[in-house]
Formats: structure tokens, C-alpha cells, sequence
């Protein structure tokens, strides 16, 4: 018998993680499903036990600020299941508000969790994922490509995600290792309830910002009322899990597709690609 494909995939207690990682085990991959707080796993083993992929699914503690929690579940994912043939980064956290009401700390944190997080998965993961011709998928944003009000620290790690992975794309695929990224519009998901915005609050500090956020919460509110759900943008990432030599960009609706061409005419990074794979070979 063939032995399973594993799969780990970060962020999973709930939104695009938890619906990810029940469509990996549907798909009859090992899937290792990760959070920080293992306190969080309640609703992905309800949805595995409703699914019939219980046995499929594999819970562990993995927090991707600390690089001792990224080695350790590595560790046991290897000598458990012998290989890892795809990461899914998925982990992050929001980050609202400009520039002079935020912190160089909030900066930082939303750094350290959507960005550094990444690369230090990533970085960990490579020498298993090169043994086993693997691949990468990383849920960046379209805030990785269009710059958003109120949203810079959190467009600015996005940025930085996307950035990080066109440039090792091209390396990666000289050791047999595929990268994508996928881009997600609005989504409806936990993730904007975890941001924990208190609007009042918010518009009663913003000072001379008040006019601006006032205007762009009730557009995001109306974009939200119309958001894919996590199962729909999943397909995206499932595909790019599942498919030969996936494309490195994917966005995962037409809403998406369109916003993300206002700057990209290489809608699917083949271009990029084409480009800097002729820099290495």
C-alpha cells in the first residue's frame, strides 16, 4: 500500500485552518492540524467526528512566534509519520488602524505572527519537505498585493509574505519543492471577530482620522455582508495541495481576481516565475 501523503497546516482552530485541514483528510491526506491554544480544537474535532475523517486528523500544539514549538511538532510529525510532504501556512492575526494611533509594538507583533511566523515554519520544514519533493502553500491575502486603509502593519507583513515567497519559489523548485501562495478576499470567517475591533472606541481616538475610518469600517462591513466562506476559498489552497506543479499565485474567487489585477497582470506569477527561474538554472 502506498503510504499516505502528511500534510501539517498552522492556524487551524478555526476560519480557513479548520475548514483546510477537514478537506486535506477528505482528500486522504495525514493531516497534522496545528494551533497555539490546543484549548481551541474543540470545533475542528466536531467538524472532523461529522466528516468521518477523525482518524485522519492529528491535533497538535504548534505556536509559530516560538521556534522551539515549530522543531518539536516537527520532530514528532517526522517520527510519527515518517514524512512531511506539504506545509500550509495559514496562522496569522490582524492588525487595524494607521500609522500614528498604532504602536511600534502592535507594528511588530502583527510582523512577528504573519510574517516572521512564516519564515520560520517555512525555514523548519524545507529539509523534510526537499526529501519528500513536497511543496509549500502559503494563505496570504489580497491585502499581499493592494495596500488597505487602517490595515498597514497587517498589509505590510502580507506584503512581506508575498515578497519572501516569489523569491524562494524559484530556488525552491531547484530542489524539487513547489511554492504558492493563495490570496483570499473577504472571507467570513472568525478572523475579523478576532481582530476584537471596538468601533465606538475606535472612532472616539481617531481624531482627525474619525471621517476616514468612519467611512472605510462601513465599506468593509458591506464587503463582509457578501464574504466567501472558508469551505469556498478552500478549494484554492485543496487544489494547489493536490494538483501537479500548482501555479504560485491563486486567488481563491472572481472578487478576488479582480481586486488583485488593479496591480497584478500576472495574475497566476508565471511570468515572475518564468523570469527568475532562468536566474537560477
Amino acid at each position: 500500500m502506498t503510504t499516505p501523503k502528511t500534510v501539517l497546516i498552522t492556524g487551524t482552530s478555526s476560519g480557513i485552518g479548520l475548514a483546510t485541514a477537514i478537506a486535506a483528510a477528505r482528500a486522504g491526506w495525514t493531516t497534522v492540524a496545528t494551533m497555539r491554544d490546543l484549548s481551541k480544537a474543540e470545533n475542528l474535532l466536531e467538524a472532523a467526528a461529522e466528516h468521518g475523517v477523525t482518524d485522519r486528523i492529528q491535533v497538535k500544539r504548534l505556536d509559530v512566534v516560538d521556534p522551539a514549538s515549530i522543531a518539536s511538532c516537527l520532530d514528532e510529525v517526522i517520527a510519527e509519520h515518517g514524512r512531511l510532504d506539504a506545509l500550509v501556512n495559514n496562522a496569522g492575526a490582524g492588525q487595524f488602524g494607521t500609522v500614528e494611533l498604532t504602536s511600534l509594538d502592535d507594528f511588530r507583533n502583527a510582523m512577528e505572527v504573519n510574517y516572521f511566523g512564516v519564515v520560520a515554519a517555512t525555514r523548519a520544514a524545507l529539509p523534510h519537505l526537499r526529501a519528500a519533493q513536497g511543496r509549500v502553500i502559503t494563505v496570504t491575502s489580497v491585502g499581499g498585493v493592494v495596500g488597505q486603509p487602517f490595515n498597514e502593519a497587517y498589509c505590510a507583513a502580507k506584503f512581506a509574505v508575498e515578497g519572501f515567497m516569489e523569491s524562494l519559489a524559484p530556488v525552491a523548485a531547484t530542489v524539487g519543492v513547489d511554492v504558492t501562495v493563495i490570496e483570499p478576499g473577504a472571507v467570513a470567517s472568525d478572523f475579523i471577530a478576532n481582530v476584537g475591533l471596538d468601533v465606538p472606541a475606535l472612532l472616539a481616538a481617531a481624531g482627525p482620522y474619525a471621517p476616514a475610518l468612519e467611512a472605510y469600517i462601513a465599506r468593509t462591513r458591506d464587503i463582509f455582508t457578501n464574504a466567501q466562506t472558508p469551505a469556498e476559498a478552500v478549494t484554492a489552497i485543496i487544489d494547489a495541495l493536490t494538483g501537479d506543479h500548482p501555479p504560485f499565485r491563486v486567488q481563491t474567487s472572481d472578487w478576488a481576481r479582480d481586486f488583485a489585477a488593479t496591480t497584478l497582470a500576472d495574475l497566476d506569477g508565471s511570468a515572475v516565475q518564468t523570469l527568475t527561474n532562468t536566474w537560477v538554472r
